[in-house]
């Protein structure tokens, strides 16, 4: 039979009512004739909940046993769900990572997937079971250890599986209803989309949007899985949700397809440093080594063989990025002036495929910010993207400006 891989986020199965109604769906995705896994997060604000008994037992934790821990609420909701399942008389069997097994590098807490080998849970389909209902966010080491894929994993375990068992299709379902123009919370103008681009979809998880974790997204695209973002509080339609897919299944695209943000960021100046070759790579060498996330770089027009070099980072990173840049003039790797941290901006994207084939994107951006007022600190650009820093007291009116500007309330 086809396979069907069918993800529930922690608010759908936040209490035993909501699994229920999450079992339904699943149901009914039976009667259709799918086998499915269905992978499951924990019940919401459960993993919290577990990372605040860690850290309140012991600050400097051991990973190993922190991901022991962790990993146990998705135990719960597997093992919930199966039961569920099985009250509706659905054959349905849980499974923990290490059973199915979910293989991984052994970076606890961080891990990725290597390898997941279909032949068991196969083998109880084959012998009758209808799903299979998987615990997200888990693995097993090399070691035989329990592992965890890091927050939102369990999209990415959900996209794996989808891959590996070749399903038609891999549904997310979460609390929002699909893939939006932007953040319906800033202006209500915004529309969901009926598909988006791997691409886009893409650069608007890495630029804040919450909807899928980044990597998920990554894997999709690599192996082509087919995603649908659902609400799980919604009646459901075959053409319900975003379809997440390949640039050839859109027929027709917009210009922009969407406006993301991200409120937490810093720019960063190092005022004064040597232009000389090699001088990037002694700055954010450093930072990399740090764990600095840097984005955005720009460097200044070099004057009496000095330049200045802005580059921003989130915010939480800042102190970090401080102080890889005073060891590293200590230690007498770079020579700057003064490094000057401005914590109150935002970065605001312009994102979509048909970028490459129609220009005047940027230039309406730029001039639909600054008939409102709002200066623009810093740009990048790639294929598909145009990214600005701006004041954050400027954000919302720049998403809006550029929501309207680009007409993205229209079909």
């Amino acid at each position: 039979m086809p396979v069907l891989v069918m993800k529930f986020g922690g608010t759908s199965v936040a209490n035993l009512d909501r699994i229920k109604r999450a079992a339904k769906r699943v149901g009914v995705e039976v009667a259709k004739g799918y086998d499915v896994i269905v992978i499951v997060s924990a019940m919401s604000g459960k993993t919290n909940e577990l990372v605040g008994w860690v850290n309140e037992t012991s600050p400097l934790y051991d990973a190993r046993e922190y991901d022991a821990i962790v990993s146990s609420g998705e135990n719960v909701t597997a093992g919930l769900m199966a039961l569920t399942l099985q009250e509706m008389e659905i054959p349905a069997r849980s499974w923990q990572g290490w059973q199915v097994p979910v293989k991984t590098t052994s970076a606890h807490s961080a891990a990725r997937i290597e390898e997941i080998p279909d032949k068991n849970i196969r083998e109880k389909f084959a012998n009758g079971d209808r799903v299979a209902v998987v615990a997200g966010f888990q693995g097993v080491s090399p070691e035989g250890r329990i592992t965890t894929l890091g927050r939102g994993g369990s999209d990415t375990t959900a996209v794996a599986f989808a891959a590996a068992f070749d399903a038609e299709r891999c549904d997310i379902y979460t609390d929002v209803d699909g893939v939006y123009t932007t953040d319906p919370r800033i202006t209500d103008k915004a529309r969901k989309l009926d598909k988006i681009a791997f691409e886009e979809m893409l650069e608007l998880a890495s630029l804040g949007a919450k909807v899928l974790q980044t990597r998920s997204v990554e894997l999709a695209m690599r192996y082509k899985v087919k995603l649908r973002v659902l609400s799980s509080f919604e009646e459901q339609s075959d053409t319900a949700g975003t379809l997440v897919c390949a640039e050839e299944e859109i027929m027709e695209s917009n210009v922009v397809s969407g406006i993301a943000y991200s409120r937490d960021e810093a720019k960063m100046t190092l005022v004064s440093v040597a232009d000389r070759p090699g001088i990037a790579a002694a700055i954010f060498g450093p930072l990399s080594d740090a764990g600095v996330n840097v984005d955005m770089i720009i460097q200044n027009i070099a004057e009496d063989g000095r330049t200045d070099m802005t580059f921003s980072c989130p915010t939480d990173q800042v102190k970090r990025a401080e102080k890889a840049m005073e060891d590293a003039k200590t230690a007498g790797e770079i020579n700057y002036h003064d490094l000057i941290a401005d914590t109150e901006v935002a970065k605001i994207s312009a994102v979509g495929i048909g970028m490459r084939s129609q220009s005047g994107v940027a230039a309406k951006m730029f001039k639909t910010l600054s008939d409102e007022g709002v200066n623009i600190k810093v740009i990048a650009t790639s294929e598909i993207k145009i990214s600005v820093l701006v004041d954050r007291k400027y954000m919302e009116l720049a998403v809006q400006a550029l929501h309207d500007a680009f007409e993205l309330d229209k079909a």
